[in-house]
């Protein structure tokens, strides 16, 4: 039992992704059904195994690949963090992509990778090998690129080719970092300490920024931060699947495993290269936020908020202090909730009422006063608004630079807030604030796409309240901690 369960949630995503390639283009009834049906099986196994994996318990399974070569799946708590957060936005992603394109072309095709999406994900947050974790990258790679295509106009096409011209070189990054620290270690299985002996300094700091650089484009660390911005040509729900589910997270998700189960924070101090890659998250924080400032689309302006945010976690990392990981790790679920409401409700406004630039925000709030008041719950969470999601996760990260004895991160988390209220205010004093225009329409009669947004965001409102409960995402971080993921 313990080795079919991290295969069953696997398959979950994996099955309905191979069945709905061959799916004719007019079963829609049978295609949802099926995504849907996933998704809920998914979500199902996670909440039966939530109990045991929290009193201290582990599912392993291992598929053998060739001789010497195996993929490990390993449900533990650090799995179970990530893997949660996917199920969960995955089943809602699910309903409202659903709502969304309704009976349009090629979603065979699109659900179908989709799915598929989903199922690298899950098998990247359950790895517990560093050639497993590596396998699912890729496959992530290739399962996103055709959702960033997937209108097929020349901004969907040229879109997809930028997030190529980014992903393949840092492709080929992690691949090198892989080979040349397995070849002088053997394999590396996260639970287990890597011996580096048979390996220098410099080499070892040369292995840390090849995989720096492998993860850090979907992390969208500055400056790989280039193909992010581009992919909003997407539909509403890639863009919220690569903000809030799976690419960027898996990046971010990519530095926490590299850092704490490759490395080990005392190897990454002793190496000095924890100090750069926090200042260089730092710096992707603000620069994210500014850029932000300057954008006139609704969904561009919530891209470079997500280059900034997703690096909260980073700079975490690179802490290495208890409460910075705590926050760090919280966030990767607080970032997930807020910004997948932010974009739900983006397409909402584009869907329901034609608007996909910050102008044509005004009134909107009266006209749509669900959407918009999910909107404003995840703006004001990214802000960090007590005692929503976002003040949670700023607050441990300050806690955790004072820990780390790196005062300066206050300064960082103090000047992105003021760009958070800089570049999200104006948006909420324009739907709630400013007079509609004459003729302005728009009108929330979809529920299949108000009801994701109005959950996440509730969700998110819940995770700040109740963070001190059992199972929150604050908790569960601190649960990991506790078991000696610092070590």
């Amino acid at each position: 039992m313990t080795a079919f369960l991290p295969v069953a949630v696997l398959l979950s995503s994996l099955i309905p992704a191979v069945v709905t390639f061959f799916l004719d283009q007019e079963a829609h009834r049978l295609r949802n059904a099926l995504t849907l049906g996933g998704a809920v099986l998914k979500l199902a196994l996670i909440v039966a195994m939530l109990v045991a994996v929290a009193g201290g318990a582990a599912y392993e399974a291992r598929l053998s690949l060739a001789p010497g070569l195996y993929i490990l799946l390993r449900l533990d708590a650090v799995a179970l963090l990530f893997l949660s957060l996917s199920a969960v936005l995955w089943l809602l992603t699910t309903v409202y992509a659903i709502a969304y394109f309704g009976t349009k072309a090629e979603l065979s095709r699109f659900f179908g990778f989709f799915s598929l999406c989903v199922a690298a994900t899950t098998g990247l947050a359950m790895s517990g090998t560093l050639i497993s974790f590596l396998i699912f990258f890729e496959l992530l790679t290739l399962s996103t690129w055709p959702l960033v295509a997937h209108k097929q106009d020349r901004p969907s096409l040229s879109a997809a080719r930028s997030y190529l011209f980014y992903a393949l070189p840092a492709s080929a990054a992690l691949l090198i970092a892989v080979i040349w620290l397995e070849a002088a270690t053997g394999p590396v299985v996260f639970i287990e300490a890597v011996d580096f002996g048979a390996l220098s300094e410099n080499s070892q700091r040369a292995i840390f920024a090849l995989f720096m650089l492998g993860v850090g484009v979907k992390a969208a660390l500055v400056p790989l931060h280039g193909w992010l911005p581009a992919a909003m040509a997407a539909p509403a729900p890639v863009s919220a699947l690569l903000h809030a589910v799976a690419v960027v997270k898996a990046g971010a998700f990519g530095v926490i495993r590299v850092i704490y189960d490759v490395f080990g924070p005392e190897r990454v101090a002793a190496l000095g290269v924890g100090v750069p890659l926090a200042a260089l998250a730092s710096v992707t924080i603000l620069w994210g936020s500014l850029r932000a400032l300057q954008q006139d689309e609704i969904k561009k302006r919530l891209a470079f908020s997500t280059v900034s945010q997703v690096s909260y976690i980073v700079l975490a990392a690179a802490l290495a202090s208890p409460a910075a990981l705590v926050g760090g790790l919280a966030h990767l679920v607080h970032q997930g909730l807020m910004k997948i409401t932010l974009f739900f409700c983006a397409g909402i406004y584009d869907e329901r009422a034609g608007v996909k630039r910050i102008d044509g925000l005004d009134g909107l709030g009266r006209r749509m006063p669900w959407t918009s008041t999910a909107f404003s719950v995840g703006a004001l969470g990214m802000i960090g608004l007590p005692p929503l999601a976002g003040f949670i996760s700023k607050l441990y990260l300050g806690l955790g630079g004072l820990e780390a004895g790196a005062p300066w991160v206050l300064a960082v988390l103090a000047g992105s807030t003021l760009l958070n209220a800089a570049y999200f205010l104006p948006l909420l004093y324009r739907l709630w604030i400013v007079p509609a225009r004459d003729g302005a329409a728009g009108d929330e009669r979809a529920p299949g796409l108000l009801a994701p947004a109005v959950v996440t965001a509730l969700a998110s409102v819940a995770v700040g309240v109740l963070a001190a409960s059992a199972l929150s995402p604050l908790s569960w971080a601190d649960l990991i901690v506790a078991r000696g993921y610092l070590r």
